[in-house]
């Protein structure tokens, strides 16, 4: 059933309010994954956490507007409303909770379209975060961002050589040149390897791709901006965890790497070259020289 945005705008207010308590993200198998594809829009939720259901700030009407108007417009023809996927997370007791597409999913609840695509991802969780903090031995920690640092394109020059039955996404996707030596070394001298980004990518996606570069990362934390941005208690609390169980933390970036100690009042900066095809081996330098 169509709505109006006053309407919309009370279906919101309501789902979040049961939603306190009730709906906890979960991740999905494989199979899981690949079964659904399409699913009613009354069985997606929003993400409390996302800037779209802060009161503060709030749906942009005038975006959802625009899109209401091309599923209404297709649909006057006959037509199914054409929709990029929306990525979403699995939730108990049922439904999906929202990662990103909140904008289309309100203008899809008020044209009235009746089921949207979606895509099922996987996302590490705050219990993982937790277990993997509780069961690491090690006391030093490495944190890159997958987009600026790890991530390459087939035109870039300075990548690895493609791995073998790369296929779709993987194919297109490379990986900067010397990561695995890099990554090596990390784990060999106690490292925890943390990647980051603030795009929204399945924990699943990534693991496979480092795993076809034969590497093994400990945490994949994904969709950091809005999160970092309105800094929510949880962020904070996992962001205390962290610093205290690292008593050192290396941040590699394309052009440096900084070193700190505890809470980051002791620190040490040094320069990198991000076109030099030895950059990780320098990196390798630095910290066989600090160790």
């Amino acid at each position: 059933m169509a709505m109006t945005n006053s309407e919309f705008k009370e279906y919101l207010k309501n789902e979040l309010e049961k939603e306190v308590g009730m709906y906890v993200p979960v991740n999905s198998s494989r199979l899981q994954r690949l079964f659904y594809l399409n699913t009613p829009c009354t069985n997606l939720h929003p993400n409390p956490d996302d800037e779209f259901s802060f009161p503060d700030v709030g749906p942009s009407y005038r975006i959802m507007s625009d899109y209401q108007r091309a599923y209404l417009d297709s649909m006057a023809r006959g037509l199914k409303p054409a929709m990029e996927p929306l990525i979403v997370i699995r939730t108990h007791p049922s439904g999906f909770m929202l990662i990103n597409g909140h904008h289309r999913w309100g203008a899809a609840m008020m044209a009235g379209v009746k089921k949207v695509p979606i895509k099922v991802v996987n996302m590490m969780l705050e219990e993982e975060i937790k277990d993997i903090l509780k069961h690491s031995t090690h006391e030093k920690r490495v944190t890159l961002d997958l987009d600026e640092v790890v991530f390459r394109s087939n035109s870039d020059v300075l990548i690895e050589k493609k791995p073998a039955l790369a296929l779709g996404s993987q194919a297109s996707r490379r990986m900067r040149l010397g990561i695995p030596a890099l990554f090596r070394f990390l784990k060999k001298n106690g490292y925890d390897i943390w990647v980051f980004s603030a795009n929204y990518y399945s924990i699943d996606d990534i693991r496979k791709f480092f795993r076809k570069y034969t590497v093994h990362v400990d945490g994949i934390i994904t969709a950091t901006a809005k999160k970092e941005v309105y800094n929510t208690e949880a962020a904070k609390n996992m962001k205390e965890l962290i610093t205290n169980k690292y008593k050192e933390t290396v941040h590699i970036a394309n052009d440096s790497l900084l070193i700190t100690h505890g809470k980051g009042e002791e620190f040490k900066d040094f320069e990198l070259d991000p076109d030099d095809e030895g950059w990780a081996r320098e990196i390798i330098t630095i910290l066989s020289s600090e160790g």
